[in-house]
Order: C-alpha cells, then sequence, then structure tokens
C-alpha cells in the first residue's frame, strides 16, 4: 500500500521533469533557425512587391535610373522594414522636360551619388495613399524622404484648388500602384533636391573637379608674343598690369570678315589660349582626363597645336574616352613616339562639327578624313544615327558630339582609339611615284603640304 501511495506521485514528478528537460534542451537549437528563417524571408522581395511593381510599370524612365544607380539592394532593406510611397515622374519628365547638361552629369560614373540622392528623394518611408491627402483648407503634410542627404528639405503633401501636389509637382495619376508593401503616385515633374542641384551647379561653375588642371599649356605675352611666366596676383583695387587696349578680343577689326589663311603674318588668333581653353574644357566635361594627359603631360602636343591654330589652321580633335583609353596596352606606348603617332591619327585638319561630319556621311555613305599622320585617313560611316570611325573590332562611335567647338578647334568625342589599317610597304618601279610612308616623328606636327623642292621631286620621278 505504501508502495503504491508514494509511487504514483513519485512517477508524475519524474515524467514532468523529464518533459522540461527535453523542451529546453530543444529550445536553444530551434531558436536561432526560426530567425534565421525570418531572416531570409525579409531579405526576399515578393512579386506582389512594389519595386516588382515599378520594374514593370508605365514608369520606365524612372526604373531605368533606379537600375544604373545600383539602388536595388537598397529599396529591398527598406520595403523589408516598412511601406513605402513613391513619387514617379512621367516619362515625358525624364526625356524631354529634363536639361540635357543635368542628365548627362547624372550619368556620368563620377555622379553616381547625386543620382541616388535623387532617385531616393521621390520616396518617403511611409504609407500615402490619396485617401491620406490633406484637405483643401489642412496644412501641408510634410514627410522626410529616403535621402539621407537631403538634410532639412522635406516633401510636402499638399492640396490647392482643386489638385494634389507633392513639393510643387502635380500628381496626375493617384494610386497608380497598390501593393501590400506601397504605393506608387504618378507625378507631372522630377523633384529635384537642393544638394543635387547643388552638385551641379558646382560642376557646372567649374569650381569642383577632381582633374588637375593642365599647367604645361603655355601663355603668351601679347606685348611681346613671347612665353611668359605666371605672373603674380594683382591686389584688388590695383590698377591693371596691361592696357585696357591689350585685354580686347584679338582681331583687325569689329566687322565681320574671312578667316585668314594659313601663314598669316598678322598671328589673329591666340591659338595658346584657345588650346588651353579645350583641354580645360575636356577635364570639367569629365571622363577625358587620360587624353588631356597625353596632350599636357606625355607630349608636347599642345603647344604645337597652339602654333597651328595661331597660324590659322583649323583642327577636329577625335578624343577617345578614358574607357577606351584605358584599353592601351604598355606596348603600344612604350615605343618612341608611340603617343604622338596615336594623337596625330586623331587629329583632322578640318573644322567638323556633329552636324557637318553626319551630313556628310548620310549623304556620300562613306567619307575619309585626312589626318595629320600622313599619308593616313580615318573612314567615317552612318551607323545607329550616329557617325562611326574606322572598321571593324577597331571601330569607334561618335559618343560625345561637340564637346568644344569654337571655330577654330572642333573636340568630337569617341569611344575607341583608332589605328590606322596596316602599312605594306610597296617596291616603287621605274615611272611610277614612291609610296609616301610616315615614320614616327616625336614632338613636331608633320604640317600638310609639301615644299616646292619635294613636289619638283616627285614629278621628276614620275
Amino acid at each position: 500500500m505504501d508502495s503504491q501511495i508514494y509511487g504514483v506521485p513519485n512517477l508524475r514528478f519524474l515524467t514532468i521533469f523529464t518533459f522540461l528537460s527535453v523542451i529546453a534542451s530543444a529550445l536553444p537549437e530551434n531558436l536561432p533557425a526560426k530567425t534565421s528563417a525570418v531572416s531570409n524571408s525579409a531579405a526576399q522581395i515578393n512579386s506582389n512587391s512594389v519595386l516588382v511593381a515599378l520594374l514593370d510599370s508605365r514608369y520606365t524612365e524612372l526604373s531605368e535610373l533606379v537600375e544604373k544607380a545600383m539602388l536595388l539592394q537598397s529599396l529591398e532593406e527598406a520595403v523589408s522594414k516598412h511601406n513605402i510611397t513613391i513619387f514617379a515622374p512621367r516619362n515625358e519628365a525624364l526625356e524631354r522636360d529634363l536639361d540635357p547638361d543635368f542628365k548627362r552629369f547624372l550619368l556620368e560614373p563620377g555622379n553616381l551619388k547625386s543620382l541616388q540622392d535623387l532617385i531616393l528623394f521621390h520616396m518617403i518611408p511611409s504609407r500615402v495613399e490619396s485617401r491620406h491627402w490633406p484637405g483643401e483648407a489642412k496644412n501641408p503634410t510634410v514627410h522626410t524622404s529616403l535621402c539621407r542627404d537631403a538634410g532639412d528639405e522635406k516633401i510636402q503633401v499638399i492640396e490647392k484648388n482643386g489638385m494634389k501636389l507633392v513639393s510643387m509637382a502635380k500628381v496626375i495619376k493617384e494610386d497608380d500602384v497598390i501593393r501590400p508593401d506601397g504605393v506608387i503616385h504618378g507625378i507631372e515633374k522630377m523633384l529635384i533636391p537642393k544638394s543635387v542641384q547643388q552638385d551641379y551647379n558646382n560642376r557646372r561653375s567649374l569650381r569642383a573637379t577632381s582633374a588637375v588642371l593642365p599647367e604645361g599649356a603655355p601663355e603668351v605675352d601679347p606685348r611681346t608674343h613671347r612665353l611668359k611666366k605666371p605672373a603674380s596676383p594683382v591686389p584688388v583695387g590695383a590698377p591693371p598690369v596691361l592696357p585696357i587696349y591689350d585685354a580686347l578680343a584679338p582681331g583687325p577689326s569689329l566687322a565681320p570678315a574671312p578667316a585668314p589663311g594659313p601663314g598669316g603674318p598678322h598671328h589673329h588668333f591666340d591659338g595658346e589660349s584657345q588650346v588651353k581653353d579645350f583641354i580645360q574644357t575636356l577635364l570639367h566635361y569629365g571622363g577625358y582626363n587620360e587624353m588631356a594627359d597625353i596632350l599636357v603631360n606625355l607630349t608636347s602636343l599642345a603647344s604645337e597645336m597652339g602654333r597651328l591654330v595661331s597660324e590659322g589652321y583649323v583642327l577636329t580633335v577625335l578624343a577617345p574616352n578614358d574607357e577606351a583609353m584605358a584599353k592601351l596596352t604598355t606596348d603600344q606606348l612604350s615605343e618612341p613616339g608611340a603617343p604622338e603617332q596615336i594623337m596625330y591619327y586623331h587629329l583632322i585638319p578640318e573644322y567638323q562639327t556633329e552636324e557637318s561630319m553626319y551630313n556628310a556621311v548620310r549623304r556620300f555613305g562613306k567619307v575619309k578624313y585626312d589626318t595629320l599622320r600622313l599619308p593616313h585617313k580615318v573612314a567615317a560611316e552612318e551607323a545607329d544615327g550616329s557617325v562611326k570611325f574606322g572598321q571593324g573590332e577597331g571601330s569607334a562611335y561618335l559618343f560625345d558630339p561637340d564637346i568644344y567647338t569654337d571655330g577654330r578647334i572642333s573636340v568630337q568625342g569617341i569611344d575607341g582609339v583608332l589605328f590606322p589599317p596596316e602599312e605594306t610597304k610597296v617596291v616603287p618601279k621605274v615611272g611610277s611615284v614612291a609610296k609616301v610612308v610616315s615614320k614616327p616623328r616625336r614632338g613636331n606636327f608633320f604640317i600638310p603640304y609639301l615644299s616646292s623642292s619635294v613636289i619638283n621631286l616627285i614629278t621628276a620621278v614620275g
């Protein structure tokens, strides 16, 4: 009896203790697995997400900018934490209404941060549907955007004269896309934060540049027409160093007149200043630092181009961008005179703009331009609505048209480095003219005309 009376409670206590110990031992193993499963599910975006809807919506221009700005991962993390509201500008606001210079500024590789700030300024970390809009008589609702660099600048949501506005931008499509984790409203124009506008203004006014300005381009004393050293800065209020007449624009008169021919004795053009100006423009434009470095530091082409322009010549520079210059190998640049020869093939002794070259290739199909690397010519033809130079794999497209045009020097950006076709040595025959084979020349231009003695010699051989 005693064993039955006291045995049952002991067995029950043993069973409960065993059950609790099993649960306690299982908890440390199950909790991390559950936590990791939750975190993994949070990192993965549902196909019904507002981000997926944005990429597949009518706002294709905005979705392309989101991909170019590499913001998908950041936006996925934001959506996993809270709802977001996207104010999406219509496609026309990015295609036609946006300033082309400002759009080019946003798409430059060095301005990725500005592009990200611009896109994030159109998104707020809360859900705002049309029913949440303040009434006509109420004060505007202020929201903080996902752009952290916007500072105190907020997004105002207000209704005025029967129209819903987002920071002075009219809402043209309310609740265009509604998803469980967010909503998209279509707006009439783009919202530009002050920080991005300031970055663009700094770049436009040439106050913020990452490249080193060229100092090798010469400065000419207008009184002696000789090179001079940089003068010390003039104190504020001090009289000018040079008289006012020397500060006037060069030229014989104010009346329009034809440009003087090569070798003019009066030197009406300050070629050195024009060359220095176009090199500075290359640097400030962005993406052509390697080309400017070769012209100024690696060769003496800058001063030689200045002399040619001063003599009355005109030049068109086909400038490869930094991405194209980075593909050059050490062997292509290590030989004596190789940088000069590469640059000579990109200098055309004509003044051509993007419009003139495109009209020529559209009319004639294929055009060959003389280069300063005699006797080679560079071929141009129309392709995909642009001008393509060269042939085959060594071709390059006109990528940035009319970077610099002043009537004497024209700079056209291309996306590849051009090389002339391989020369084949021709054995001259009796009664025929021998083929002229260009040899590398270092430091001097091959002026595109021959002396009378050379012409007479060739005529005699013929």
